[in-house]
C-alpha cells in the first residue's frame, strides 16, 4: 500500500510541471515578439546639420539725444486738516440739550450751537459780579468826591497838603483797582455764561460724539471730535537725492496732487521746506497748504504730489519699460550689437524715466523692451520705432 500511494503522486505532479513551463516560454515568445514589432516600427528622426549660423533677434530700439529736462520729484502724503481737534467742555455742569449737528458724520459751519449745559449757577456768578461792580463803581465815586472836597478846602485855606493822605489819594486808588477787579470778575463771569453754549469753533465735519444728554461734564471733559474740511496740510520727505533737484528756494511754490489713480486733484501751495531733518528718516520735509480743496479731496487720504524742480542740461527720456529688473539699460551700437548700460536714474515722471546721458555726442539707439536673455555684444537685427 505505501509504495502505490508514492508512485500515484509523483504521475500527478508530472503535468502540472510541464504546463508551468509552457507557459513560460509563451511569456517569453510574446515579449520577445513585442521588442521585435518596436523596433521595427520606431519613428527615426533625421538630423539635418546646418553650417549657417541662427538669425539675429530683432530689437526695436529708440533714438535719443542729450537735451535738457526739467526735473518732476514724485512723493507720496497724507492729507490732514489744518483744524483737527477734540472739543473739549470748558465748564462743569449736566447737559440739557445735544443738537443735531453734533451727531457723528454732520458737517458744521463755525459757530453752529452743539451743546448746552445748565447755566443757572453761571448766571448767578454774573449777577454777583454786576453787583460788586456797582458797589465797586460807588466806592470809586465815593473816594473821588472825598479827594475833590479836600482839594478845595486846601485850596481855600491857601495851606499846602502835607502829604496824599490828607488828600484822600490812597483812597481813590484803592477804590480804582477794587472797580477793575470787579470789571474783571464780570467778564469772567460771562465768559463762563457763555461757555455753558458749546458752538464749533471752525467749520468740519463731527467725526466722534462722546457725550450724551443729561451727562454731568467736567471742565476738559471731551465733548466730540472735529475735523477741518477748508483747509488741508501735507508734509512731504523726499531723499537727499529729490531735494538736490529741487529749484532752491521753493517756499511759496505751487505743488500739483493727483489722487493714487492718476486722477488732477489741485494744487498745493509750499508753506515752508527744510530747516532740518526729520529725526527717525533722516530726510526734509516739505510743508504745503492746499487752501481750496477740489471735490476729491479727503482728508487721511494719500496723494501724489508732483514738485516741478530745476532743469538739469545733458540727460535722456526714456520710457519705464527700457529699464530691465536688474537696473540696466540696453544700446545698440553702430555695429548692431548690444551694450549695457548702468544708468544714473535723475528722475521719474507720468511713465518717462530720464537718466544723466553717458559719455560721447549721441545720439543713441536704446533698446525699447529690453530681454532677459539679451548679452552685451550680442548682435541684434535693430527696428525703428521713432524717437
Amino acid at each position: 500500500m505505501p509504495e502505490t500511494s508514492i508512485n500515484d503522486t509523483s504521475t500527478s505532479e508530472t503535468p502540472a510541471r510541464g504546463r508551468r513551463w509552457l507557459w513560460i516560454g509563451l511569456s517569453v515568445a510574446i515579449l520577445l515578439a513585442v521588442l521585435i514589432l518596436l523596433f521595427v516600427t520606431e519613428d527615426t528622426a533625421d538630423v539635418t546639420v546646418v553650417d549657417a549660423p541662427s538669425p539675429a533677434p530683432l530689437v526695436t530700439v529708440l533714438e535719443v539725444a542729450p537735451a535738457e529736462a526739467v526735473a518732476t520729484i514724485s512723493v507720496f502724503a497724507e492729507l490732514r486738516p489744518r483744524w483737527d481737534a477734540e472739543i473739549r467742555s470748558a465748564v462743569s455742569g449736566r447737559i440739557i440739550t445735544v443738537h443735531d449737528a453734533a451727531l457723528a458724520g454732520e458737517r458744521v459751519d463755525a459757530g453752529t450751537p452743539l451743546f448746552a449745559i445748565e447755566k443757572t449757577r453761571y448766571e448767578t456768578a454774573v449777577a454777583a459780579a454786576e453787583l460788586s461792580l456797582e458797589e465797586a463803581s460807588l466806592a470809586l465815586w465815593k473816594a473821588e468826591n472825598a479827594v475833590a472836597l479836600a482839594r478845595r478846602e486846601f485850596e481855600r485855606t491857601g495851606n499846602e497838603p502835607p502829604n496824599e493822605l490828607a488828600l484822600r489819594l490812597p483812597e481813590l486808588r484803592i477804590a480804582e483797582r477794587t472797580v477793575a477787579a470787579a470789571e474783571a470778575q464780570l467778564v469772567a463771569a460771562q465768559r463762563q455764561l457763555a461757555d455753558t453754549e458749546v458752538a464749533a469753533p471752525f467749520s468740519g465735519f463731527v467725526t466722534r460724539r462722546q457725550a450724551s444728554l443729561g451727562q454731568t461734564v467736567a471742565v476738559g471733559e471731551p465733548l466730540v471730535h472735529l475735523s477741518d474740511d477748508r483747509r488741508y496740510e501735507l508734509t512731504a520727505e523726499l531723499s537727499q537725492a529729490d531735494w538736490a533737484l529741487l529749484d532752491h528756494p521753493i517756499a511759496g511754490q505751487e505743488a500739483r496732487l493727483f489722487h493714487r489713480d492718476g486722477t488732477p486733484l489741485g494744487r498745493a501751495r509750499i508753506r515752508q521746506a527744510g530747516g532740518f531733518l526729520d529725526t527717525e528718516t533722516r530726510q526734509p520735509r516739505i510743508f504745503l497748504d492746499v487752501a481750496e480743496p477740489g471735490d476729491g479731496i479727503l482728508a487721511g487720504d494719500f496723494v501724489r504730489v508732483e514738485i516741478a524742480g530745476r532743469p538739469i542740461a545733458n540727460t535722456l527720456s526714456l520710457p519705464e519699460g527700457a529699464l530691465t529688473r536688474a537696473g540696466h539699460v540696453w544700446m545698440v551700437d553702430a555695429d548692431d550689437l548690444l551694450v549695457r548700460l548702468e544708468p544714473d536714474v535723475l528722475f521719474r515722471t507720468g511713465g518717462t524715466l530720464v537718466i544723466a546721458a553717458p559719455e560721447g555726442a549721441g545720439p543713441w539707439r536704446v533698446a525699447g523692451t529690453p530681454l532677459a536673455s539679451f548679452l552685451p555684444g550680442q548682435r541684434v537685427m535693430p527696428q525703428d520705432v521713432g524717437g
